[in-house]
């Protein structure tokens, strides 16, 4: 895979070209740049097949670089220091990313990942942007609240839903079930605790080991040998004995 590194730390391209030359045989760096100027110049006259690419740099940042370039005709890993804000904008559009600095296995799963990954589509990239906003330090809606949409990979392909419409979350496994106010669910191979990661910044609570709700998708609270939420989709949701204070704190149900 023809590759191009772009960070505006030398230090960060010379061992990030290191890590892949010892571990990484199929990957050829055929170009490393500290300015996102000349990584898009390297790009257009290159034509690589994997770009690693830092978020925040003067310049250009990331995403600023990408909207010059128009189309994504190749595999893109971002590389960045660690933000909550960031990994959480990462896994709503299901982008590939890695943490300075970059793990050697975290790396090795990356690029057998982009060997096989279908298209970056432009929906994703607009949900990377509406979510995480780069080089923000303020508290604003951007780091209070989570994204309006996600995208969930599943096998058929790469569906983009807005958070709103799912109803609920359920464990299986190592996967998840997306369930929409549509009837539509969706499985995706990230754990329930993946999710809720992720979910709960906003109006979402796991209130069973197998179950994470949307707050504003409660039609009902049934108290009975057992406590359960019956939802808007009228399906029923257990709630554990120990979630129900995490529950009312959430939404006042108690």
């Amino acid at each position: 895979m023809r590759t191009i590194i772009i960070d505006d730390e030398p230090d960060n391209v010379k061992l990030l070209t290191l890590q892949l030359n010892r571990h990484c045989p199929q990957v050829e760096v055929v170009g490393k740049h500290t300015s996102s100027l000349d990584g898009l110049n390297a790009i257009q006259t290159l034509h690589p097949a994997l770009v690693f690419l830092d978020i925040e740099m003067p310049q250009m940042n990331g995403f600023q670089l990408l909207e010059r370039l128009g189309s994504i005709p190749f595999q893109l890993i971002f590389v960045t220091a660690y933000d909550q804000y960031a990994v959480r904008a990462f896994r709503f559009s299901a982008l590939d990313y890695l943490l300075k600095p970059v793990d050697t296995v975290d790396l090795i799963a990356a690029v057998k990942r982009a060997e096989t990954a279908t298209q970056i589509q432009p929906q994703q990239l607009d949900i990377m942007r509406q979510y995480y906003a780069p080089g923000q330090t303020d508290v604003g809606p951007t780091r209070t609240t989570i994204a309006r949409r996600m995208a969930l990979p599943h096998a058929s392909g790469m569906v983009f839903v807005e958070t709103s419409k799912i109803v609920y979350c359920e464990a299986d496994s190592n996967y998840t079930r997306f369930h929409l106010s549509g009837g539509e669910v969706y499985m995706v191979a990230k754990t329930l605790g993946d999710v809720q990661e992720v979910l709960e910044a906003g109006d979402f609570v796991r209130v069973h080991r197998q179950y994470i709700v949307n707050l504003s998708h409660i039609q009902k609270l049934v108290k009975g040998e057992g406590t359960y939420l019956l939802m808007t989709n009228g399906t029923s949701i257990p709630v554990a004995r120990q979630q129900k204070d995490r529950l009312m704190e959430r939404f006042g149900l108690f």
